[in-house]
Order: C-alpha cells, then sequence, then structure tokens
C-alpha cells in the first residue's frame, strides 16, 4: 500500500473530520489540502487532460464534502479521496460529451505528408512542471512499478490514453500508486481477479507503446550502464547539465532559422505530433520536410522561452508580427531526450502557455 505521509497527524485528522462532518469548511479544507496537488495529477493520468482533470478533481472534493458523513475510517483518508477521484474519472470518460471533438486549426501552411497518424489522443495536453512542485512526497507502494518522473511523461500519458477506461484506473492504481489488488478491487468495486485480468492487458499495452517511444534505449541507461530491465523503463534523471545544453542548442536553431542546426539534434528515428491533429511525423527526412515548410518559412522570426512540461524540457515558441513590433504567442513545445539528442517533439497549441505563466505577446528584443 502506498506510503501514507500527510500533513496531519491521525488525532489530527480525527479532529478535522469531526469538525467537518459538523459543516466546519474551514476544517475540510485543512484536511483534503494536502492531498489535492496529488488527486489532480492522478486525474491528468487518467484523463489526459489538465482542464479535464481540474474538473474531476473540483467535483471529487464536492462528493468529498457531501459524502464525508460515509466514511467509516476503514481505509486511510487518502485512499478514500482516491476511490473518489478513480470513479470520477470513469464517469467523465463515460460521457462523451467530455472529450473535444472538434479538430483545431492546423499551422498556417501546406504541411508535407506525414508518415502516418499519431496516437496521441485529440485531447491530450502537457502538465506544467510548476503543478509538480507543489506535490507533498507521498512514496508509492512497494509494488509499483513506475519511477514518478517516468509515470508523467508524456510518452506514458499517451500510452494510457490508448487504454480502455477501466484498464487505465487499475493500472494507474497499481503500477504508478503501489495499491495492491484487493485494495484496487475495492475502490473499483469489482473483485481481486478481474483486477488482475485488466492489469495484464493493461500491462502489455503500455510496455508495447512505451517500447515503440523508447527510440534510444542506451540513452535511457542508468548510471551503471543498465538500460530496460525486464518490461520496465528507466526513469530519466531530469535536468541534468546535458539536458541544459541540448536546450541552449535547441533554443539557438530555431531562434536563428537554423534547419540544419535543429536535424543535428534529432536521433534518427524522431517522432513529431501536434495534438489535436492526429498526424505523425517520423525520421530525420519526414521531420526536416516538416520544419522546412511549418517553421522555418521564409520571414518569419522566433523567440523562445524555455520552460518545463510533464518532468521534459518545453519552449514557448513565439513568432514574429511584423505590423505590432511583437513577437505572438505561436506553440508550446515538449521535447523527449535520448542522451544528447531529441527523441521527440510534441507541438501543442498557444492555447495552452498561459498555463506555464507565459505571455500572449513578447516584445521586441533590445
Amino acid at each position: 500500500m502506498p506510503v501514507e505521509m500527510g500533513m496531519e497527524t491521525e488525532m489530527d485528522t480525527t479532529d478535522l473530520i469531526a469538525r467537518a462532518r459538523a459543516g466546519d469548511h474551514h476544517a475540510f479544507h485543512d484536511l483534503v489540502q494536502g492531498h489535492s496537488h496529488e488527486l489532480q495529477v492522478h486525474c491528468y493520468r487518467i484523463l489526459g487532460s489538465l482542464q479535464d482533470a481540474e474538473d474531476a478533481l473540483q467535483e471529487t472534493l464536492v462528493s468529498a464534502w457531501r459524502g464525508l458523513g460515509d466514511f467509516g475510517q476503514r481505509s486511510s483518508l487518502r485512499t478514500w479521496l482516491y476511490r473518489i477521484a478513480t470513479n470520477r474519472c470513469l464517469s467523465m470518460l463515460r460521457a462523451d460529451g467530455r472529450r473535444p471533438r472538434i479538430t483545431l486549426p492546423l499551422p498556417e501552411a501546406t504541411l508535407p505528408e506525414p508518415s502516418g497518424a499519431g496516437d496521441a489522443p485529440s485531447w491530450l495536453e502537457p502538465y506544467p512542471d510548476v503543478l509538480l512542485d507543489r506535490l507533498v512526497d507521498q512514496r508509492p507502494g512497494p509494488e509499483a512499478r513506475y519511477e514518478t518522473t517516468e509515470a508523467i511523461s508524456l510518452a506514458f500519458i499517451t500510452a494510457l490514453q490508448l487504454l480502455p477506461p477501466r484498464q487505465r484506473a487499475v493500472l494507474v492504481l497499481r503500477d504508478v500508486l503501489g495499491y495492491r489488488a484487493s485494495e484496487v478491487a475495492e475502490m473499483l468495486d469489482t473483485t481481486r481477479e478481474s483486477v488482475q485480468s485488466a492489469l495484464k492487458r493493461a500491462r502489455a499495452t503500455v510496455d508495447n507503446r512505451l517500447a515503440d517511444a523508447d527510440v534510444n534505449v542506451d540513452a535511457n541507461a542508468d548510471a551503471n550502464g543498465a538500460g530496460r530491465t525486464g518490461s520496465r523503463i528507466p526513469a530519466r534523471r531530469p535536468d541534468t547539465a546535458a539536458e541544459h545544453r541540448l536546450v541552449t542548442r535547441l533554443t539557438d536553431a530555431l531562434e536563428r532559422a537554423d534547419l540544419d542546426a535543429l536535424i543535428d539534434l534529432l536521433v534518427t528515428d524522431v517522432r513529431i505530433s501536434m495534438p489535436p491533429a492526429m498526424l505523425e511525423y517520423r525520421g530525420i527526412e519526414s521531420a526536416q520536410r516538416f520544419f522546412a515548410a511549418v517553421t522555418f518559412r521564409p520571414g518569419r522570426g522566433y523567440r523562445v522561452v524555455p520552460t518545463r512540461a510533464n518532468g521534459q524540457p518545453a519552449f514557448g515558441l513565439y513568432v514574429a508580427d511584423p505590423h505590432a513590433g511583437v513577437h505572438r504567442a505561436y506553440a508550446l513545445l515538449v521535447v523527449t531526450v535520448a542522451g544528447d539528442h531529441i527523441a521527440a517533439i510534441t507541438g501543442f497549441t498557444a492555447n495552452v502557455l498561459t498555463r506555464f505563466g507565459l505571455p500572449r505577446t513578447l516584445p521586441e528584443p533590445d
């Protein structure tokens, strides 16, 4: 079972529960505030959308407030909240209206022929690292298979979205949070055998997707030189000196519109995708055609603002507006690093930039 490291002692929690049951909203806030951020991340993993995760969290807290009288404390408060949040997410997934079906406009350019259809869902959104920094240290249980940094990566979130909702929930509860099969069965009102069956199918799908996305296994090796261990992908150590150098080189290539310098940073089997468009460009030649047609068109100038998303380097990309003397928000690029090269670039619309504290426009540099 996940190690409980809540903000209050057991005595404090019991007192807060009693006060909250009596209608004390401040007590309820103190009771749940230490769990809110991790619950939002949990909802994001299942739903793949930060907006949906925020909605699910609010509905979870409302349900918890209304149902606190039924909380018999047979499990920890944290486990009870996870049960509510998980079932709220599953209810949302059953409501198709929660998923955007309208494809947003593609870049104002003639796109080259893609390599194929991408598997990143149209509703996929990046998760700002600044929100991850607010998490209270909650160590997963001993049965967890994924490190925290790996379990928030875009590749992992994308892989989860390929699963049916129930399998998705089971895998997150078991392999990310480390709950036992019997606990997951109780949380989902099902049997232990059903949980084990769903988990087996979910692991096969996710492992295959991550293996396909892991284009450079050696680059993900640990300090002892080990690569993949069984079906597990070792977690990268983010924000390293090598990563900083790569960020600097990518920023320079984009701002100088140096296509050759950008291509030099890519692995041979690089992936380029841009939700909500279900398109993928894979391989150096395909990426080169894409960047030449879309990014490095004549007369375009860029400014780049580094940030982080999903535990990965990310960049706010701004394009020059010659008529207004400013650079306008154009896209957010999230980069998957493989050693000292780039394994994937996922582009999101400029609509997400405000969630990263990035402005809609930048002034011309002095």
